[in-house]
């Protein structure tokens, strides 16, 4: 087997509720990102988005590993990790530094994200990600890339999400005892976006909601940068839990009646539509109306939407999502939700697959695998800044070599 180092390979890990899934990217030599190996299994030990069971969640990982590693006929080392849980948070910040040699440098940028992401938080929390939204230099505002702009001072506006120290701690263990080192982690509403949102969106306002089995995740757009992110605890487990208690079916079979016939508006089921409902106890299965399924369905999915329109309310972004709502997640995959959630919502949605991607593309094209693909796509821009960073470096290293050459020629 190859490694990853010698084919430019990126590797995406979703651990959720229900499925871990891991994507193996290779960078082509025309910067393109190819899916060259996948791995989809049922994980088990996770709730909510946070680790119930460790061991439970290893074995889950190992066995999606081996799979992606067997597809994409290489060993994989390091990964890029998602995280989700309620105990995600968030906070818009600002920063100010006065502009050293009167035009603006990296070291510039550098130092007035450094002053905006300089705010107290809990001990118990820890620094996510820290992402620009936009400068200011002197009296202009919006700038979205100051470098070589003249001025004497330059303010920064960031989005900072924090996450629980303990939580990530424990996923990344996860990782860790399957002799695999985490790159990065990444809040998986930011990776969606990456794989399911157009730049226009982003610059007209769109939000993510990614529905997965325990969680909602939020990411908010407005003017190209991200202005607010959120993690609703609630999600497509409830759903599967009302048709196993009112059905009277164990919960194995509920998720299959969930994801072969489920409806989310009972309007769109004919009720002479009829379906097989496996019992519990070595009961006969009994035939029920679909439409009766809908009818338990569609007062759930109100709820969650109910709770995502509030999240979005409270933001205070609601007028600025001129774009409209991108549904992702394997959740936002049933029948009928897409129609329910714009008559809900009262603004444009669509479903959010995974674009921008080549290569075993039918294999990830699939709202389930948006937060995956994401990470790709996250983990090749970081690859990238890494590069440029050293590159700077590089050259400042070059610079300062031939001025003191230059000094000693002079000198003798």
């Amino acid at each position: 087997m190859t490694k990853v180092a010698e084919r430019n390979l990126i590797v995406g890990l979703d651990i959720g509720t229900s499925k871990v899934v891991t994507v193996v990217g290779e960078i082509t030599p025309d910067e393109k990102l190819s899916i060259v190996g996948v791995g989809n299994q049922p994980a088990r030990g996770m709730d909510k988005g946070g680790v119930n069971d460790l061991n439970l969640v290893i074995q889950s990982v190992q066995r999606s590993i081996d799979e992606a590693e067997l597809m994409a006929d290489c060993r994989i080392s390091s990964v890029f990790l998602g995280i989700s849980g309620k105990h995600i948070s968030c906070q818009n910040e600002n920063g100010m530094v006065p502009i050293n040699e009167k035009e603006v440098t990296q070291e510039d940028i550098d130092n007035v994200i450094h002053a905006a992401k300089s705010v107290p938080i809990a001990a118990e929390k820890r620094m996510l990600h820290v992402l620009p939204q936009e400068f200011s230099v002197d009296m202009q505002e919006g700038i979205k890339s100051p470098i070589g702009m003249s001025g004497v001072r330059m303010e920064a506006k960031v989005h900072i999400i924090t996450c629980a120290n303990d939580m990530a701690k424990n996923i990344v263990k996860c990782v860790e005892r399957c002799g695999l080192m985490a790159d990065h982690l990444t809040f998986s509403a930011l990776a969606s976006s990456y794989s399911v949102l157009s730049d226009d969106e982003k610059e007209l306002g769109a939000c993510v909601v990614d529905i997965g089995a325990g969680t909602i995740d939020l990411a908010i757009y407005a003017n190209g940068a991200i202005r607010h992110t959120a993690v609703i605890p609630a999600a497509g487990n409830q759903v599967t839990n009302d048709i196993a208690k009112i059905f009277r079916t164990p919960i194995s079979h509920a998720e299959q009646i969930k994801v072969k016939y489920a409806c989310a508006m009972k309007s769109m089921v004919s009720a002479e539509e009829n379906i097989e409902v496996p019992s519990v106890g070595g009961r006969p299965s009994r035939s029920m109306s679909r439409q009766t399924l809908a009818e338990v369905i569609e007062p759930r999915y109100q709820e969650l939407f109910e709770l995502v329109r509030d999240e979005i309310r409270k933001s205070g972004l609601e007028d600025q999502i001129a774009a409209g709502i991108v549904l992702t997640g394997g959740t936002s995959k049933m029948e009928g939700v897409i129609e329910f959630a714009e008559e809900l919502f009262q603004m444009p949605v669509r479903l959010g697959s995974p674009i921008g991607v080549c290569g075993l593309t039918e294999y990830v094209e699939d709202p389930g695998f948006a937060t995956a693909t994401g990470l790709l796509m996250y983990g090749k821009e970081m690859k990238q800044q890494q590069l440029d960073v050293e590159k700077v470096s590089a050259e400042k290293v070059g610079n300062l070599i031939k001025r003191v050459s230059s000094w000693f020629k002079g000198e003798f």
